[in-house]
């Protein structure tokens, strides 16, 4: 039975209160999943020479963290939908922090490897898990601001993580005997276990179970979730396990993903030691932590900008693609202006904010069309598939600079694989529906 139509302003008011409540603490958990996930790209500066690494040492390490996420991010994601986002998350984060502080131990490159795997296998099913929770409470018109505002973390992620990561391995080297890069692992560990027992006692499953939301504000989200999901189904949508297998725009969308993944973690792995050849004092990583703090302060306030304008216009492919365009011209800035400082943190910057802008738009693609068991699976397969981008990237950029000794080559190899995405974006079959401006979306 459908509710009373309620008014502009109480649904404006419900998805306030909802977004106020939800965004700000999965925020927290996603800063503290990202920094655990990419500080090894500051240790690199220091535990490579300690420990003896090469650059194809690092760069494999760092992606070997993918294929882990790879084999278990569908079963975790399932998982998530029949034990409920709590518990499951909660597990996520409280493993994930116990693994990253055991990486202060690393000797060998065996036990690097086995690190970055198992911490990948840990943390396999967070991100596709908040991309799924986020469609029990918010329709797909509101979804993509929703997306973006929760993916800031990895933009403010780097810029608080960027200086603090540096400061550590200034500042705390010797501290016990121990190495600035142990202490960065120690120190960015903790915070997960603690910010995952809180996810126990502070999230709620779905609108049903959120005792802090009145029982109107719960039947308008129920409804409007089912009434999005009944459109999916009127539309011919795909709502169970083989569905989403068997639609072949889930699969063009786990290339497109990929295709943007492998730039973004190859220069996010790579961008303290870039930025540290463009002149920086060889134990200035303070200073390095401040200059990558330019690239992920625009990023996040781009994001921002770009998903709201595409909830606001209900158009999804052009901000998609158009945004991995602009990471595609940044690779392209990086590859042709050597050491030059100003140019470099511009080349950043622009993949940073294409990139960043881009994933947040992208996930409004495939929630379009997919929904219940099929949503579950559907994203869990592009996030993995795509993922495996995050393996490639880093390890190209190792294997290229200890043969060519420079980046120039990789940035060029980069932007083509930026350009297929664009190109596979442009060309998917539908999977929109909302051909004009919404109305009802935040502003």
């Amino acid at each position: 039975m459908a509710i009373q139509p309620a008014s502009p302003q109480f649904e404006e008011a419900t998805y306030r209160k909802v977004g106020l409540r939800l965004i700000p603490f999965l925020f927290l958990c996603y800063i503290v999943a990202f920094l655990d996930r990419v500080n090894v790209g500051f240790a690199k500066l220091q535990m490579a020479p300690d420990l003896g690494f090469s650059d194809t040492v690092y760069g494999f390490g760092a992606g070997i963290f993918f294929i882990g996420y790879f084999i278990f991010e569908v079963p975790s994601n399932v998982i998530l939908e029949k034990v409920g986002a709590k518990l499951w998350i909660a597990r996520i984060m409280i493993t994930w922090g116990i693994l990253s502080a055991c990486f202060m131990f690393v000797k060998t490159e065996f036990w690097f490897y086995t690190l970055r795997f198992l911490l990948g296998a840990a943390e396999a099913g967070f991100f596709p898990g908040i991309i799924l929770y986020l469609t029990y409470w918010f329709p797909a018109s509101r979804r993509a601001k929703m997306t973006a505002l929760f993916m800031t973390a990895i933009a403010i992620s780097n810029v608080v993580g960027a200086p603090i990561s540096g400061g550590i391995m200034e500042f705390a080297d010797g501290l016990n005997g121990w190495r600035g890069w142990q202490w960065l692992f120690l120190l960015e560990g903790i915070p997960s276990v603690l910010v995952g027992v809180l996810v126990i006692l502070l999230l709620d499953d779905g609108p049903l179970k959120a005792k802090w939301l009145t029982t109107e504000e719960k039947d308008l989200l129920i409804e409007r979730v089912g009434q999005d999901n009944a459109a999916k189904a009127a539309h011919g949508d795909r709502h169970s396990l083989l569905d989403a297998f068997r639609d072949g725009r889930v699969w063009a969308l786990a290339v497109v993903y990929f295709c943007g993944v492998v730039g973004f973690y190859a220069v996010n792995f790579w961008m303290p030691t870039i930025i540290q050849e463009l002149g920086i004092e060889k134990h200035d990583y303070l200073k390095v932590g401040l200059l990558s703090m330019i690239p992920w302060g625009v990023a996040a306030v781009a994001m921002v900008v770009v998903g709201s304008h595409s909830d606001r216009t209900g158009e999804r492919r052009w901000h998609t693609a158009g945004s991995l365009l602009v990471a595609v011209a940044g690779m392209l800035v990086l590859a042709t202006v050597g050491h030059n400082t100003v140019l470099s943190i511009a080349g950043l910057t622009l993949v940073t904010s294409g990139i960043l802008s881009w994933v947040g738009c992208f996930w409004s693609l495939p929630t379009a069309f997919l929904s219940g068991t099929a949503a579950a699976a559907g994203i869990a397969w592009i996030n993995s598939v795509g993922n495996l981008g995050g393996h490639f990237g880093p390890d190209m950029i190792g294997r290229i600079r200890t043969a060519t000794h420079s980046t120039e080559m990789a940035f060029y190899a980069l932007a083509v694989v930026g350009l297929v995405g664009v190109v596979i974006t442009l060309l998917l079959p539908r999977t929109e529906r909302t051909p004009g401006p919404v109305s009802n979306a935040p502003h």
